[in-house]
């Protein structure tokens, strides 16, 4: 009986860990991130030790090249990292544990390049805008450009702003203004 017990206990722990795990995956689709990936990010990161990919492809049931594909959209966005072990041949990677360093990462990585392609395409807009003014003899249009110039302005104000945020998050100094939570080794 106690037998069963403890084979029921590790098969709750099991199931909790996969609900989380599945969390996980669903919160990481809102980076972009395919949920597919996401449960290889929270194997990984509840894995006692780093895993190799035949390991992670056992798993999660998922194809080897899955698996490295995975692992290599991971390791850009610096949630995983390579991992060395005497003995072992292949090539074994870690979950990055740091949250908060993950996310400073991928945040600043994902908004950067989607910022910097929105001024672009305002700039780019304002130039045509700007050419088109010039060359219509339409007083209506003239005023609507005008004020659509305006509006072009306006938004790569607020790309701008929204470049210095990240550059607050990139360099850590977020965490000054709203302090990481302590973990149990803090306390």
């Amino acid at each position: 009986m106690a037998n069963q017990e403890v084979h029921g206990d590790w098969s709750r722990y099991e199931d909790t860990i996969e609900k989380f795990i599945q969390v996980i995956a669903k919160n990481m689709s809102l980076y972009g991130i395919t949920t597919s990936v996401g449960r290889l990010y929270g194997a990984l990161y509840f894995a006692d030790q780093p895993m190799t990919l035949d390991d992670m492809r056992d798993a999660l049931e998922m194809s080897k090249t899955s698996m490295s594909t995975g692992v290599r959209t991971l390791a850009e966005m610096k949630m995983v990292e390579p991992s060395y072990k005497k003995g072992v041949r292949k090539d074994l990677y870690q979950s990055e544990e740091d949250w908060y360093k993950s996310f400073t990462s991928l945040f600043g990585s994902r908004w950067r390049h989607n910022t910097e392609t929105n001024i672009e395409e305002a700039d780019e807009a304002i130039y045509e805008l700007r050419k088109l003014q010039e060359q219509t003899d339409d007083p209506t249009l003239k005023e609507k450009i005008t004020l659509d110039i305006d509006k072009l302005n306006y938004a790569k104000n607020y790309y701008s702003w929204l470049m210095k945020f990240i550059r607050v998050v990139e360099s850590g100094e977020i965490f000054k203004l709203i302090p990481k939570e302590p973990t149990s080794d803090d306390k």
